[in-house]
């Protein structure tokens, strides 16, 4: 290789490395005075979270007739849509919906999830079955502003179920809830 051809290399080199890509930052010139511009991204993953939920106890004293928990929750989702899934589980047999009483007992118990707050009814949750296609109205990730809850989440037990019960027994169990962004 000339002397001239690797002059000419290595001023195309550092010309190129002197070029910013498109998109890129730039370097200001020598002079009186002197601009730069800088490029900023940012991202963050799909993100969710469910909160204000709170233990339930069901203090029976007439087990004929049905029992039910309401509690209003909120659930947050930066999607695009503002969407997410729940699914559910029990800690029972097979992630099933019961309540033990430590021995031999069981009972089932049932969940609905509704994805607007204050109501009574909702559809029903299916053991380890997400209930897709749900939106939030939650502009803070703990609906610490209005809205400050999104959904309702409902918990019953059926008066048969109820009646299978044995007398001053306390049964308990968990339900546990995965949300995902949709």
């Amino acid at each position: 290789m000339t002397r001239f051809g690797a002059a000419a290399l290595v001023g195309g080199i550092a010309s190129l490395m002197l070029t910013a890509p498109a998109g890129a930052s730039t370097q200001g010139s020598f002079g009186p005075t002197s601009t730069g511009t800088v490029n900023i991204e940012a991202s963050v993953p799909g993100s969710v979270r469910i909160s204000g939920l709170r233990d339930v106890t069901f203090s029976i004293t007439d087990p004929s007739v049905v029992a039910t928990d309401e509690q209003d929750i909120c659930v947050f989702s930066n999607s695009a849509t503002r969407g997410y899934n729940i699914t559910a589980t029990g800690d029972g047999a097979t992630n099933a919906f019961t309540l033990s009483d430590g021995a031999t007992g069981t009972v089932p118990y049932a969940v609905q999830f509704a994805d607007t707050p204050g109501q009574t009814t909702g559809d029903p949750l299916t053991t380890g079955t997400p209930l897709t296609g749900q939106t939030t109205t939650a502009i803070s990730v703990v609906c610490a502003v209005v809205p400050l809850s999104t959904a309702s989440l409902i918990v019953s037990m059926s008066p048969v179920d109820l009646q299978t019960m044995t007398g001053g027994v306390t049964y308990t169990g968990v339900l546990t809830l995965l949300v995902a962004p949709e």
